[in-house]
């Protein structure tokens, strides 16, 4: 079982965190650097209340990211079949569904899936992955990093809490980025009985430091989820929705990464595939250097390209990618 990297995004934008029930209306300020147009609010939440009388509604919280998530797997099952119906040579991302699909179907017919299932459209929660995680903390790219960026979905969740029970920073995005980029978690400040739940989508909004484009950080890690990876090149396809490639380019805009910085993914044995051709891969697709699954890890090395730090303005027209070099 092995884990890798994603895809290309949609445009995004920001909404309002309506999920803070406060009695005062002053602003909290995330991050030590000024933000042009601050997004985000830090909070510490003991019991569910933070100091200022903020209390977190976390019924709301996770309706809200449940209805979402619905609503773009059926986004993305139509965007599927819309690019399968005209076949492999009219349309260039068609090959990409056709093997998501094949994995897909393996997976639940096997019956090789852990919830949530059906696991179309998912990064898919296989059976193994907390055994996958362990010997992912083996790594030397892992014991060494003081922060490690793993992405939010089931099958990680194990890396994410190895991550934070050994003492490191955890770099995760919000759920869709809808209400903003990264949230950060610092060990150090949790207590032992919140880790557990700061490893959810949930305990990162109530714990995590939101933080903003013009962070300093440095991410020494890349842990990325994926639906089938060749472990022969670290060519990888994530579950469609381009947000291991969006976070990827951000981070790059940032400066917390470079070409040196180690990506890895976690996956089932089924979920190995030689049908990837690294030639179709576009600029902003990520590979990854090592899979990890329930047996011994495996490294590979590769040449695939990636994305560079001004790429994001070609990932998302607009004001986000204009300025990378201010």
């Amino acid at each position: 079982m092995d884990s890798n990297l994603i895809r290309v995004s949609a445009p995004f934008t920001f909404e309002p965190n309506n999920y803070l029930i406060t009695k005062s209306r002053k602003s909290n300020r995330l991050s030590s650097i000024s933000q042009k147009k601050p997004f985000t609010l830090s909070f510490k939440l003991g019991n569910n209340k933070a100091r200022n009388g903020v209390a977190f509604d976390e019924s709301a919280y996770e309706a809200e990211r449940l209805s979402m998530d619905a609503k773009a797997r059926d986004l993305m099952a139509e965007t599927s079949e819309r690019e399968t119906e005209s076949g492999a040579e009219d349309d260039p991302k068609s090959w990409k569904w056709i093997i998501r699909k094949r994995i897909w179907d393996l997976m639940e017919v096997q019956n090789i899936a852990q919830n949530p299932r059906p696991v179309h459209h998912r990064i898919p929660n296989f059976v193994g992955a907390s055994v996958a995680a362990k010997n992912l903390t083996g790594l030397e790219e892992f014991r060494v990093a003081g922060c490690v960026k793993v992405n939010p979905d089931s099958p990680q969740k194990q890396v994410r809490l190895l991550t934070l029970s050994g003492g490191k920073k955890l770099l995760t995005p919000q759920p869709r980025l809808r209400t903003g980029f990264f949230s950060v978690l610092d060990s150090s400040m949790l207590s032992p009985s919140t880790i557990n739940e700061a490893c959810t989508s949930v305990g990162v909004a109530k714990y995590g430091k939101q933080i903003g484009l013009d962070e300093i950080i440095k991410v020494d890690l890349i842990v990325i989820g994926s639906v089938a990876v060749n472990p022969k090149t670290g060519a990888r396809l994530g579950k469609g929705e381009g947000f291991a490639e969006l976070e990827y380019g951000m981070l790059r805009y940032m400066g917390a990464i470079d070409d040196s910085t180690p990506v890895v993914t976690s996956v089932h044995d089924c979920q190995l595939v030689d049908d990837i051709p690294v030639e179709k891969l576009l600029i902003h697709d990520v590979s990854c250097g090592h899979h990890m699954h329930s047996h011994p890890s495996h490294f590979y090395q590769h040449n695939n390209p990636k994305a560079s730090r001004d790429l994001l303005g070609q990932i998302v027209p607009g004001e986000a990618g204009t300025n990378s070099d201010t």
